[in-house]
């Protein structure tokens, strides 16, 4: 996702604009200098803060205003205008604020002042609360807890264990813009290393829980070390399902699921011409689309009719295989593989495809050995409350492997999505130290697909009927999931405000009935 010009658009704030020109409830971008500011106006209070999201670099002019906070378009981060904080994944630094004086029917935007939210918070102890967070997987809702705790001024020891070779980084990107070969290798770290020194957090790479100990508090290591906790949050995250094929442990044949799995495809594509991505999954057309960018040949393999039917319905298939195909992308659909020769992949029908790089994508399974081993309460997942909280009351779980009750849809969902991840990272992170927030974010995730980026919220697994506005194949679309008359989910191309009102409209629906 290529970020903002930095070119300052609208007016020059610091000469003033017209209260008026400012609805209530409404954004105004603008700039002071050569920094892109956004003016927000709730009731009498104004507010102004630096106008690109902190995240991918989305314009905040153009996202919605909900209450105090602004949403941005592009991935639905979250930011308090007061403050300036971001107060909800997948951005994690403050927006700048600035000092805003009213004359005479004008606002003006005047110097800047330090965003609270990017302010270091004094350390403060509270009777009765942890004095031993132990995090197990440094994925998203890892890093996000982690970084969630210091925020809220957790002052006790924290330990983040991760099985990954790298400290927390931006996993989406591993089949995006880093695979594509434009975005570079110092935008994939969450964090730079010394933030993990600073802020005290004990960050254990290449290193593997073998057993926890609910009763009396204590995580076992791989090696036979021993950490003791007061709260544990388990976010062990998913494994890709790996293929069960003749050839399927050849060298040049390839799952991505970390920045290790996204190199080794990186540096095999620099000499490779003809690829075949197994799997019509997000994933595998994110892949397919980057090795595009690569101008390798690429040929997907999916056992299904249309890529993401089951996902996005009929309409929507047909156009992602239209504008894959327009990439010159050749699908096998209906199709499976049955061996790998080498460097050929021979399909059930018969054909031989060429293949010097073979890239699997076939879904993923929850990591939950270490949950089950441990007595937690599982259904297709590890079982939370409202809370995040598992059956063991000092035991969190979040992201790809915890299940939880959405107040939206009324079920217990399992979700694999990167934002969904983070938020309940943070969210038990402030439950950890007993703060009782529900966790009611409305699922998000969002796909790119050369230029054209998708958007969804909510979760529909099944539905009735598809209400569409706008034109599919004109890359401006709306698309509702519904069951029994009632919006599910809605997934969007260039639809951003509205995606975001649907996003609000489900969370604040979702809250009635919590």
């Amino acid at each position: 996702m290529a970020e903002q010009s930095s070119q300052p658009k609208g007016p020059d704030l610091t000469q003033g604009v017209a209260l008026g020109d400012i609805p209530d409830g409404g954004l105004l971008g603008g700039h002071v200098g050569d920094t892109a500011v956004l003016l927000a106006r709730r009731g009498d209070e104004l507010f102004a803060v630096q106008a690109i999201c902190s995240h991918y670099g989305g314009p905040l002019a153009e996202g919605l205003m909900v209450g105090d906070t602004v949403r941005c378009p592009w991935h639905h981060a979250r930011f308090c205008l007061r403050t300036g904080e971001a107060i909800g994944a997948p951005a994690f630094n403050a927006l700048a604020c600035w000092r805003i004086e009213k004359q005479q029917g004008r606002v003006f935007v005047r110097d800047k002042i330090a965003a609270d939210g990017a302010k270091p918070r004094p350390a403060r102890k509270q009777a009765g609360k942890p004095e031993r967070i132990v995090i197990i997987g440094g994925g998203a809702a890892g890093f996000a807890a982690a970084e969630m705790l210091r925020r809220e001024r957790f002052d006790g020891s924290l330990t983040l264990i991760s099985a990954d070779d790298e400290a927390p980084y931006d996993r989406p990107n591993c089949s995006k813009d880093y695979l594509a070969g434009s975005a570079p290798e110092d935008w994939m770290p969450l964090r730079p290393p010394e933030f993990y020194r600073e802020q005290s957090i004990e960050l254990l790479l290449r290193t593997e829980a073998s057993a926890i100990e609910t009763s009396n508090g204590k995580v076992t290591l791989a090696d036979g070390r021993q950490i003791p906790f007061d709260k544990l949050l388990l976010a062990t995250g998913a494994e890709p399902v790996r293929l069960e094929i003749p050839g399927a442990q050849e060298p040049h044949v390839h799952v991505l699921r970390s920045l290790g799995d996204s190199r080794a495809v990186i540096a095999k594509a620099k000499t490779a011409r003809h690829a075949v991505v197994i799997g019509a999954s997000f994933i595998g057309l994110e892949v397919a689309a980057a090795l595009r960018a690569r101008a390798i040949e690429v040929h997907v393999v999916a056992p299904e009719r249309r890529p993401l039917e089951r996902v996005l319905g009929a309409p929507f298939g047909d156009f992602i295989k239209q504008i894959h195909e327009e990439h010159g992308v050749v699908f096998h659909l209906e199709e499976t593989a049955v061996a790998i020769d080498g460097t050929n992949v021979r399909l059930r029908g018969g054909a031989t495809l060429p293949a010097d790089l073979v890239v699997v994508g076939i879904g993923v399974r929850p990591r939950l050995r270490l949950a089950e081993r441990a007595g937690l309460k599982i259904d297709r997942g590890v079982v939370v409350d409202a809370y995040l909280q598992t059956s063991a009351p000092n035991i969190f779980a979040a992201g790809d492997i915890a299940r939880w009750p959405d107040p939206h849809s009324g079920e217990n969902l399992r979700i694999e999505h990167w934002v969904v991840a983070e938020r309940q990272g943070q969210a038990a992170a402030r439950n950890m130290l007993g703060q009782k927030q529900r966790f009611s974010d409305a699922p998000f995730f969002w796909s790119q697909h050369y230029d054209v980026a998708i958007n969804y919220v909510g979760h529909a697994e099944q539905w009735d009927n598809l209400a569409i506005e706008g034109d599919i194949s004109a890359r401006d679309c709306l698309v509702r999931y519904l069951r029994n008359g009632r919006a599910l989910a809605t997934a969007s191309i260039f639809r951003d405000v509205d995606s975001l009102k649907d996003e609000e409209s489900m969370e604040h629906a979702g809250t009635e009935h919590a």
